[in-house]
């Protein structure tokens, strides 16, 4: 079954615009190796860090909205934490609302 995942991460923010490219490239293809689908990739560019991460002020933000099976976040997310270039990264599971019957007309009836 697929869910609708979002995951934010942070680069550093010395990385040049190929680099950037090339990271972003890297974590959508392996996403699609595990399976995932309908891959949307913002790269909401470099801002600044709330507090300093391993000594940097500012960092690049890319956020990504895709469905999959839970089993590629792991594998994607064991490449993040070892990658030199990922300072942050945070996935969260998307709640899509809930279809629901349209309201009935309920009238006050006063007596």
């Amino acid at each position: 079954m697929s869910i609708v995942y979002e995951t934010i991460y942070i680069l550093r923010p010395d990385l040049g615009d190929e680099q950037v490219e090339q990271a972003i490239a890297k974590y959508q293809n392996l996403l699609t190796e595990q399976g995932a689908e309908n891959i949307e990739i913002q790269n909401r560019g470099k801002r600044r860090l709330a507090y300093e991460i391993k000594k940097h002020r500012d960092g690049i933000y890319v956020q990504m909205n895709y469905t999959g099976p839970g089993n590629a976040i792991a594998v994607m997310e064991r490449a993040m934490r070892l990658s030199e270039e990922v300072i942050r990264y945070l996935t969260i599971k998307q709640e899509l609302p809930k279809e629901t019957a349209p309201a009935e007309d309920t009238e006050a009836v006063a007596v």
